[in-house]
């Protein structure tokens, strides 16, 4: 059997994908994150005071409300807004807004703390505390449009901090604008250089600019500070892939599988990789690990894999694993499912030359069930054509020729099986069909091969 290597051209794309799933599963969290950081939210309950070289005046008065609200902020919060909504005026200094706008946002009102921050930058244009939290606000409501103009404008104002950079970088990364976000993003590690979430926000940037060199070096860092984490593992091998380095991206998912925490997804991606560069005992042992792991799986996955192995000439390993799946699977196997086995193990018998009466037994019972069965009936043609009886082999091939999805393919065979027996000018006709129903460089030069000793023999 020809190695076919359609599957594993794919492997760059696929890895792509796999790597995009993993920055979008991350994005959200990372603002999660932020929240529960101690030092952030310190940050956010200090911003209740006052900076007077930067900020708007208060009046006496207000100082007083402040002063009385401020022992709630910590304890009361809905009393804490109750007290200075009363106190406050339409002519109020922005400090009372922010205040408010502030209460609101622990409280999960986003909406509302919106309204006083926009209210305090209003009265006060260079106030940069309340740009800094309407531009949170803004992250809270997924409005990222008017979260980088807050954050830039805060930073324009001159009170940028690691925490701005971050949050401007995932915002810029939530519209897909990624050079931006990677800049900011570069600028927040920086400043708090033991911040994971902004190292794997500008590790999300660079993969969709497929800088994968840069992706690799970053995520060393992850799994070097965080070893058993899975997650940067899989991104890593994904990262590993689409750079086409295969085998490290293999030695990742064995790293993933000794922390106990594969998945049979990852096992059969292990599986595919070493069959990608042919080391097909590795393989078949990664395929039989996947199955190992989860019995139940839909069976597809695995007898692909045992396809693949076929597919690259590993003929004994994809028979061991073909047996695998029968030890494993074989007593709750369905009818459907029960005859692709049976048609793989007689692809495989009949892959090395071989195929045996029970084999087309075998064969026949399938086609019994399903008349439309393409494959068996190609497989039964194959095995009459090496049992050198060629009328049964061009009788299954015919029926074979008689189901679209396989004509092509089916009157090749008959036109080969012709061949041999001399009759030449019978072939060139079929052949002539199956270039019209799928054209193949390979078939056109047969064509012309037989045409000329059909020729020859007139």
């Amino acid at each position: 059997m020809k190695p076919n290597s359609s599957s594993f051209s794919r492997v760059r794309p696929l890895a792509l994908a796999l790597v995009l799933l993993s920055v979008r599963a991350h994005a959200q969290d990372a603002i999660e994150a932020l929240w529960k950081d101690p030092a952030f939210q310190k940050q956010f309950v200090a911003g209740y005071g006052i900076n007077a070289e930067v900020e708007p005046r208060v009046t006496p008065e207000e100082i007083k409300v402040l002063e009385a609200v401020r022992p709630l902020m910590g304890t009361d919060l809905p009393r804490a807004e109750s007290q200075l909504r009363a106190a406050m005026k339409p002519d109020c200094s922005a400090i009372l807004d922010f205040n408010l706008g502030g209460l609101l946002l622990q409280q999960g009102k986003t909406d509302e703390a919106l309204v006083s921050y926009q209210a305090a930058v209003a009265k006060f244009p260079s106030f940069r505390r309340a740009w800094r939290y309407l531009g949170l606000a803004e992250i809270q409501k997924q409005d990222f449009e008017q979260a980088i103009h807050a954050f830039t404008r805060m930073i324009e104002l001159g009170g940028a901090d690691g925490y701005a950079y971050g949050l401007l970088g995932h915002a810029h990364a939530q519209r897909e604008d990624f050079q931006p976000a990677e800049a900011a993003y570069r600028t927040a590690l920086l400043l708090q250089p033991e911040n994971t979430e902004w190292r794997l926000g500008l590790t999300r940037c660079v993969l969709r600019q497929q800088k994968y060199e840069d992706a690799a070096t970053l995520l060393d860092a992850l799994i070097k500070r965080y070893p058993d984490k899975s997650d940067f593992w899989v991104l890593q091998a994904n990262t590993f892939q689409a750079m086409k380095r295969p085998l490290e991206a293999a030695q990742c998912y064995e790293v993933i599988d000794r922390l106990g925490k594969a998945t049979a997804d990852n096992l059969h991606t292990l599986g595919d990789l070493y069959a990608s560069e042919n080391l097909m005992d590795l393989a078949e042992r990664a395929y039989a690990r996947a199955l190992d792991l989860d019995p139940s799986q839909p069976l597809a996955r695995p007898m692909r894999a045992a396809e693949v192995l076929a597919s690259r000439s590993a003929v004994p390993q994809a028979r061991t694993l073909t047996a695998h799946i029968k030890e494993v699977r074989g007593k709750d196997l369905e009818e459907g499912d029960r005859r692709k086995l049976l048609k793989l193990e007689a692809r495989l018998s009949m892959a090395d030359g071989g195929g045996t009466a029970e084999t087309a037994a075998v064969l026949e019972e399938i086609v019994a069930l399903d008349p439309l069965d393409g494959d068996a009936l190609l497989l039964l043609g194959q095995h009459y054509s090496r049992q050198e009886e060629p009328d049964r082999a061009l009788l299954y091939y015919e029926r074979a020729a008689s189901i679209d999805a396989f004509e092509a393919e089916a009157k090749v065979r008959q036109a080969q099986v012709l061949v041999g027996m001399g009759r030449y000018g019978d072939a060139v006709p079929l052949l002539r069909r199956a270039q019209e129903v799928k054209g193949r460089e390979d078939v056109a030069r047969y064509l012309e091969q037989v045409e000329r000793l059909s020729k020859a023999r007139r």
